[in-house]
């Protein structure tokens, strides 16, 4: 099992950017898939990105955020440029440990964060 804390949160202004940061325990990181979901109020969760040794990511956040990831760290992160109001939300951290394509892990991982909030302001 794998424990994951975010971190990096905060409010930002519109065409901000923002890196969060998710640390995970765990002796066989470099083994898990990573990505970060999104929740804005009153909406349901939605796929932001994922990393396994390839990278997939939200057609609304393509050419903006970049996910990377640093096995040495045992920590996953994520770039955030030219925010928008929209990309108001809590972000959580996710890991699998199945294998299998990378764009398959937007319809959900195994292990969970309990997410940082992002506040972008107009």
């Amino acid at each position: 099992q794998v424990q994951l804390v975010e971190s990096g949160g905060g409010l930002v202004q519109a065409g901000g950017s923002l890196r969060l940061s998710c640390a995970a325990s765990g002796r066989t990181f470099r083994s898990y898939a990573m990505g970060w979901f999104r929740q804005a109020p009153g909406k349901e969760r939605e796929f932001v990105a994922a990393i396994t040794s390839n990278t997939y990511y939200a057609d609304s956040v393509k050419g903006r955020f970049t996910i990377s990831r640093d096995n040495a760290k045992n920590t996953v992160y994520l770039q955030m440029n030219s925010l928008k109001p929209e990309d108001t939300a809590v972000y959580s951290c996710a890991a699998d440990s199945s294998i299998k394509a990378v764009h398959l892990y937007r319809y959900g991982m195994n292990y969970w964060g309990k997410g940082t909030l992002v506040t972008v302001s107009s």
